[in-house]
């Protein structure tokens, strides 16, 4: 589990400076403002783009959580929150990175072609721990769907979040957490 007084605070909407401190492994706390989709709402942003058509939220610099929350208390909050698969998001995320996202959360690796879409446009994967969903929902402190709401919990949500617990997967200088946790656990 993160410790705060050891992790790295970082403010979304993310700006170069930021993204170029961070490293793979490096513990973060997110704070700001996160939006969450999962499949359904990737296919339709892509499908935005792809026609020349408006997105329902300014991309630039901005955090995509891969989750669909349970319904909370209020239509302003969340129940559990964990992650998604990342995989799921590969097939569009590389373009969505190229329009100016500039952070993903999610859970498990991400395909070729979206860590050199990492390293080209200076985006930065981050993982959040599966598992641990109503923890994670603790920390989304307000909630608001933005598009799609005939989606349910699969629309496109505002989230603003305070000390969010994710772990840096991917850098923009193509470090992979993954990667380097099994090259020592293979050695030992």
């Amino acid at each position: 589990m993160l410790i705060p007084s050891q992790a790295l605070r970082i403010t979304a909407p993310l700006d170069e400076e930021t993204i170029s401190g961070l490293h793979a492994g490096d513990e973060v706390l997110v704070n700001g403002v996160v939006f969450g989709a999962r499949d359904a709402v990737h296919i339709k942003l892509a499908e935005l783009i792809r026609t020349g058509a408006k997105l329902p939220f300014d991309i630039t610099g901005q955090i995509i959580y891969y989750v669909g929350p349970t319904p909370g208390r209020s239509e302003h909050d969340v129940g559990s929150a964990g992650p998604t698969t990342s995989s799921r998001m590969d097939f569009c995320t590389p373009l969505l990175i190229s329009r100016g996202l500039k952070g993903m959360i999610g859970k498990g690796s991400r395909s070729r072609e979206v860590t050199e879409a990492i390293v080209k446009y200076k985006a930065v994967y981050l993982g959040a721990v599966g598992g641990i969903g109503a923890l994670l929902g603790e920390k989304i402190v307000h909630a608001e769907i933005v598009a799609y709401g005939e989606l349910g919990p699969e629309a496109l949500w505002k989230f603003t979040v305070k000390d969010f617990p994710v772990v840096v997967i991917n850098d923009v200088y193509g470090g992979d957490w993954y990667k380097e946790v099994k090259a020592v656990v293979s050695e030992q």
